[in-house]
């Protein structure tokens, strides 16, 4: 990531120096500077309020109940991982995270559920499908409320922040069902060509 960045720099000072907008760069690198600190404290609330109702829900037993409704769900996504186990529990807590739109939030349990399951998969070089999973899950996740992306929208002054909630729902559902398909039909094809 740090030479992605480092590269992103580089070609964007070289652009500037080609382009003779070196004194347009220069300004945009201080007025954005404040702005981005700004956006960060003010997204910072939002994830707070999340993150504390998270915790509510789940010293509540709330989350224990949306976990045995998404049980069937997760077996079907898991089928190697034990439904009691830690590894089980942490991707049930992501899935649900990401489901209330808490991407960030659900970072840490994304984490330490990749722990759990290079453990369980004695994984050392090259990923699992229990850890390709996760990583789908994560990456085209189903939201039902996209907290982070309605606060954005509504500190860049948006009168309606939130009608993007149904557009959301059917660009989430259409990538996760398209990623997860994608993922277990190349885990049968990676499975038939181990056994030949």
């Amino acid at each position: 990531m740090c030479y992605l960045i480092g590269v992103l720099v580089i070609f964007t000072y070289l652009i500037a120096v080609f382009n003779n907008k070196m004194s347009e760069l220069s300004l945009a690198i201080i007025t954005q500077c404040g702005e981005a600190v700004t956006l960060s404290i003010s997204l910072c609330g939002s994830i707070c309020l999340w993150s504390g109702l998270m915790n509510i829900a789940e010293k509540s037993g709330i989350v224990n109940r949306l976990s045995t409704i998404f049980s069937p769900l997760m077996r079907f996504l898991f089928p190697n991982v034990d439904r009691y186990s830690k590894a089980m529990g942490y991707i049930t807590l992501n899935f649900i995270s990401n489901l209330l739109g808490l991407g960030n939030a659900s970072t840490p349990l994304g984490i330490k559920a990749m722990e759990e399951l290079k453990t369980i998969d004695n994984a050392t070089d090259s990923a699992s499908d229990n850890m390709i999973m996760l990583t789908v899950l994560n990456t085209a996740a189903l939201q039902l409320f996209p907290a982070t992306i309605i606060t954005l929208r509504a500190n860049q002054g948006s009168n309606t922040p939130a009608d993007i909630i149904p557009a959301v729902w059917v660009v989430s559902i259409i990538t996760l069902t398209l990623t997860v398909l994608a993922v277990k039909l190349f885990s049968k094809i990676s499975e038939k060509k181990v056994k030949r």
